[in-house]
């Protein structure tokens, strides 16, 4: 099967009041930059409001739409991951429901990325119109503060919003990882990646889905993903206090030694309330890192599928199996695509055999 030019992966939540506009302005500029060979693949992350019928309506007057509705709500990166999974096309573009970023852009990224002959054009946000002046604080500061600490360059200012080549996003997709900071992970696979100055805009409807919380647990997947900083701002301050323990003994023995009271129990619970503030912080940054390491030893699946509407042309990877028909099985788990399909023959359940008498018993 022939790829599409261009593949428009768009995850969504709740976003039932942009996605009409939202497959106008994105269909429209993706007919401008290369005709009709394009795909566009909204994935429905578990939304509560209509967005997954309003997806459904869309798909059966487009034929070059795709909606993928994940059986929960599994998160903008996991569900960014499904659509990157499924989509087939030689280029690869990533942007938000919201329509904060400006599909319009896309030729013009795509011309950035022959020009400078780049695998990869992130978009860097120059103004963040409708934002908070504390969402705009904290996320220069966060970014900063990442690009000190990673050995990672990853590129200040930036989202998801993107254009890759098809070799960019295979070697994306060939990492493993079940907490994924999409953004980084791009920057770790390397090629060559030319920045793109736009200016964002105000979200069309709705409201933000990254509440303080969920930016919080964004920050910590970033951290613990792509540094290991923390673990060694342990080890640094554990020997910081050992040092500022050993002057405190050496000030209670010279003060012993010349016959006067060491003074101050507030000092002395100051101290212990102190020491005992940076081990719990350093414990539960400790706890950080050996939650992702169970996360990861599970081994689950990164999403799973519920339905699907319109056309398939993606590869295996996503957990589809494909008929000649076009027919689309969902399969609970998530094949790697160079595996083999071992047949029906190798998963069917085979027959207990019978016991004989006076055999052991079989252990299960």
């Amino acid at each position: 099967m022939q790829r599409p030019k261009l593949s428009v992966v768009i995850p969504c939540y709740n976003e039932e009041g942009c996605l009409e506009l939202l497959h106008e302005r994105v269909s429209a500029a993706a007919r401008a930059a290369v005709g009709d060979d394009y795909e566009i693949v909204l994935v429905n992350d578990g939304s509560r409001d209509g967005s997954w019928s309003v997806m459904h309506r869309l798909c059966a007057g487009d034929p070059r739409l795709v909606a993928i509705n994940l059986s929960r709500n599994h998160g903008h990166q996991l569900a960014l991951t499904a659509g990157l999974d499924l989509c087939a096309g030689e280029e690869i573009l990533i942007i938000d429901a919201d329509l904060q970023d400006p599909p319009e852009l896309l030729a013009d990224m795509r011309a950035t990325m022959r020009e400078q002959q780049a695998d990869v054009v992130y978009a860097v946000r120059r103004k963040r119109d409708g934002e908070t002046i504390f969402k705009k604080a904290t996320a220069a500061i966060f970014y900063r503060m990442l690009d000190r600490i990673t050995d990672t360059p990853i590129p200040l200012d930036t989202g998801d919003f993107r254009l890759m080549s098809r070799r960019a996003l295979d070697a994306l997709l060939s990492l493993p990882e079940q907490a994924r900071f999409i953004r980084g992970m791009v920057a770790w696979v390397g090629f060559r990646q030319v920045p793109f100055v736009y200016d964002r805009h105000e979200r069309h409807a709705g409201e933000t889905k990254y509440p303080l919380a969920k930016m919080i647990r964004f920050a910590l997947d970033a951290v613990t993903g792509f540094s290991t900083a923390p673990l060694r701002f342990a080890s640094h301050a554990g020997l910081a206090l050992t040092g500022l323990s050993a002057l405190l003994f050496l000030y209670i023995v010279i003060g012993w030694l010349m016959g006067s009271a060491v003074q101050g129990w507030t000092s002395t619970m100051l101290v212990v309330v102190f020491l005992g503030a940076v081990q719990m912080f350093v414990l539960g940054m400790i706890g950080e890192y050996l939650g992702r390491l169970y996360v990861e030893s599970k081994r689950r699946p990164l999403y799973l599928v519920a339905d699907v509407a319109g056309p398939v042309k993606g590869h295996a990877s996503l957990g589809y199996r494909y008929a000649d028909s076009g027919e689309v099985t969902v399969s609970p788990t998530r094949r790697d695509a160079a595996e083999p399909d071992p047949g029906p023959e190798a998963t069917a359940p085979k027959p207990r055999a019978r016991r004989k008498a006076g055999d052991p018993p079989t252990l299960l």
